[in-house]
């Protein structure tokens, strides 16, 4: 075949492909289409956003039909997770049942006062609520002098500000709420803050902590810590509420949860914040280094420059919540010192006995961390341009 022939069939081929192309956008809007109208149903049927069994069916069954038409393996499973998250995206956030009128049917709802309401956690919480009938009011810094009208006859208060501020938030407005308002908060603490609301208000108290940031796409299989209060009976409902969103609600302790986050948020978050600060002091070129860096390193890198994108005050807040922060911090800056000096010995014998020390401690987990991972810099490595 001549250089012209062959260049004539490779264009005749690139359009054929465009037209398929053009096809698969279509089903995928008309995919999307139908998702939507089914979530309009489902709200009505007072199901929840997201059916576990629904998906593993259509990944299992798709993964099945893939097969008998000698696709890649994996291809269709990648493509079809990308379409539940987006169908979730278009259709979670308009249509959901009410959890509250599921409970107490005929009813009236009364309002959700979230107060920080102009943050972006609390924009995500007025989007919800009132994608499932809720009436919500917003309680800025500046409404102090309305405090008794925003917040009265309110079926629960929900404190969204900085941690710094939440307990002297929650001692002023505790007065004005009526004693059947649930008052809760989203703070990354929750030891300190359960005591101060159960001490300032004699009503439910709910401890919650949403275990995602205000850039999330959507809150199906976020994970929203419940760390529990008073009369919890009668905040069931929220709960109940969160999960029809699709969120997963983890029960647990107080004092529990604190020392998990410590170590979850306080030391990752502080752990990061010192390696970009010592990127800035010595000062590579960023360019260079992600061109040379493997996708492991790009996600990592990714990691890094995304704290230092948002406000230093929320990890401020998170890192300096206690002083049992500091003492982990200190225990890890100590290990990091001993295994400096196993790096300036080039003791590898010492090295290699406390590798298999730490991987020890992963167990069977290590395994399918690499597999995860694998997964992930996959994706990583797909996105690079």
């Amino acid at each position: 075949m001549t250089d012209a022939k062959a260049r004539e069939e490779l264009t005749a081929l690139r359009e054929a492909i465009d037209r398929q192309d053009l096809k698969l956008i279509e089903v995928i809007r008309e995919r999307l289409d139908l998702v939507a109208r089914a979530a309009k149903v489902k709200a009505e049927l007072g199901e929840g956003s997201r059916s576990l069994s629904r998906e593993d069916f259509l990944l299992s069954d798709r993964a099945r039909l893939a097969a008998a038409h000698h696709l890649p393996e994996g291809l269709i499973e990648d493509l079809l997770k990308r379409l539940l998250r987006e169908s979730y995206k278009e259709s979670g956030e308009r249509h959901f049942a009410c959890s509250f009128l599921k409970e107490h049917p005929g009813q009236t709802v009364k309002p959700v006062v979230l107060v920080g309401g102009k943050g972006g956690m609390a924009r995500i919480f007025r989007q919800y609520f009132e994608a499932s009938g809720y009436p919500v009011r917003i309680f800025g810094h500046h409404d102090y002098a309305k405090a008794r009208e925003l917040l009265k006859g309110a079926l629960a208060v929900m404190v969204c500000v900085p941690i710094d501020v939440t307990e002297e938030v929650i001692a002023t407005l505790s007065p004005y709420l009526d004693k059947e308002t649930i008052l809760m908060d989203i703070t990354s603490v929750k030891g300190p803050i359960v005591k101060k609301m159960l001490a300032c208000h004699k009503g439910p108290v709910l401890g919650l902590h949403p275990m995602f940031g205000p850039d999330i796409r959507g809150m199906v299989k976020q994970v929203i810590v419940n760390a529990g209060g008073r009369d919890t009976e009668k905040s069931a409902f929220l709960l109940e509420q969160f999960r029809l969103w699709g969120a997963k609600v983890v029960d647990c302790d107080p004092e529990e949860h604190d020392k998990a986050m410590s170590i979850i948020q306080a030391l990752r978050h502080f752990t990061t914040y010192c390696y970009g600060l010592f990127l800035a002091r010595v000062h590579p070129d960023l360019r260079s280094i992600l061109a040379l860096s493997s996708p492991i390193y790009h996600l990592e890198l990714l990691m890094v420059g995304r704290l230092f994108a948002q406000d230093p005050r929320l990890y401020a807040d998170i890192i300096m919540a206690s002083e049992r922060n500091a003492e982990l911090i200190g225990s890890y800056l100590e290990c990091i010192r001993e295994e400096l000096d196993t790096v300036r010995r080039k003791d590898h014998a010492a090295f290699k006995e406390r590798f298999l020390e730490a991987r020890a401690y992963f167990g069977d987990s290590a395994e399918s961390f690499l597999k995860e991972s694998g997964a992930l810099l996959a994706r990583v490595n797909d996105d690079r341009r």
